[in-house]
This record gives structure tokens, sequence and C-alpha cells, in this order.
């Protein structure tokens, strides 16, 4: 990850409670006790997303990525 995507990633984990609504919208097969453990952890929500999803550690970076860069703080 290089800078720009660690320091917009701090800002996810220092909002998670706020962002959690929109992570519902996005993922909406993550339970609320997921979102919860989660707690902005982008290693964590990877694996979530891989697990429910059934897909690549890569793809998922991929929509996280995504998902990350169209939010508005």
């Amino acid at each position: 990850m290089n800078r720009e995507n660690t320091s917009l990633w701090n800002q996810i984990e220092g909002n998670w409670k706020q962002l959690s609504g929109e992570v519902r919208k996005t993922w909406g097969w993550l339970t609320d006790d997921e979102i919860e453990e989660i707690r902005g952890r982008r290693d964590t929500l990877v694996g979530k997303i891989q697990e429910h999803y059934g897909i690549a550690q890569e793809q998922a970076n991929r929509r996280i990525d995504e998902w990350a860069q169209n939010l508005k703080f």
C-alpha cells in the first residue's frame, strides 16, 4: 500500500463506526458482528470479503480500493 492509500486507510479506520452503513451497503453479506469485528482493519475486511463472496485476495483488494476511493469524508 502506498503512502496515499495508507493515509486514506487511516481515515477509514478512524471513522469506521460512521462508515459502517457504507460497508453494509457495499458488502451486504457481512453481518453487524463481522463489521464490528473488522473495526477498520483492512486485512480483516479483505478476509471477510473473500470468505463471503468467494473471490481471490487480489480481487477483494481491488474492490476495497475502489470503495475507499469513492468515500466522502
